[in-house]
């Protein structure tokens, strides 16, 4: 369920009220991906040591190989001495996004945030902590998306805009999700709902947005929907074409999945 909230009505310059140990774990999954990251990570980095906010962040590799493994260590290095809570996540084999954004988030059990940020920079990292700050401060999951207003901008090819709305329908009539944009790379989740959906989460593709989005409307869990800035990235692995008819499959499995 769902409520679309403006980028500046709940989270100004001012720090939200956190217990001694809360965790935020922040998840940048990662695929053959090292040169993109080297970019938004460095921006990440720097929006991250700015803040206050407890984030613990986990760059997730998705079995990139030996090459990729070595690279995002020195990344990680070089991330490090601007903000040091960061760490890399290697998975044994490669299986999709979905896959390793969970195995990250089950490396804290307790955690009472858990999010993700494509490592593309589509989202801008102060988007992304402005989001986890709003998160907070509504105590609700977040969730960004790709929107005009008068202070977001969105830069996308005709192609893909045309797309991504083909892709809302089919969500809707496949699976009654009312969510204005389920694939946009920034999250922010409450621990607790996610922990009572997670056990039935399988999509470790791009589907994986849906069905995790689909099984908390299931479970009755709320979630503002935000607009934030979103720019198209050249480089992506994301082929309309290629990927259209794997998606509905997807989409197929998680409507027979919730009967």
């Amino acid at each position: 369920m769902k409520e679309i909230i403006s980028s500046q009505c709940l989270y100004a310059a001012r720090t939200p009220m956190l217990g001694l140990n809360t965790t935020i774990l922040l998840v940048t999954p990662v695929w053959k991906d090292s040169s993109r990251l080297a970019g938004f990570g460095a921006e990440l980095a720097r929006v991250l040591a700015a803040s206050p906010l407890p984030v613990r962040w986990i760059i997730a590799d998705d079995g990139s190989g030996d090459a990729e493994k070595a690279r995002l260590l020195e990344l990680r290095a070089t991330f490090a001495e601007v903000f040091p809570r960061v760490e890399v996540h290697f998975a044994k084999e490669h299986h999709g996004k979905g896959s390793v954004v969970r195995e990250a988030w089950a490396l804290d059990l307790e955690a009472e945030w858990l999010a993700f940020v494509d490592a593309d920079g589509s989202v801008t990292a102060q988007d992304m902590l402005d989001l986890i700050g709003q998160a907070i401060a509504a105590n609700r999951s977040v969730l960004g998306i790709r929107k005009r207003t008068a202070t977001t901008r969105l830069i996308e090819s005709p192609w893909r805009g045309f797309v991504h709305r083909g892709f809302l329908i089919t969500v809707r009539l496949l699976l009654g999700l009312r969510c204005e944009d389920p694939q946009c790379g920034g999250k922010i989740i409450l621990g607790k709902d996610y922990r009572r959906v997670a056990a039935g989460l399988v999509e470790n593709g791009l589907a994986f947005d849906s069905e995790l989005l689909s099984a908390l409307h299931r479970s009755g869990a709320h979630w503002l929907e935000i607009p934030v800035s979103w720019e198209e990235k050249k480089g992506g692995k994301v082929n309309p074409l290629r990927d259209a008819w794997p998606m509905l499959l997807a989409l197929l499995r998680i409507r027979f999945q919730k009967r």
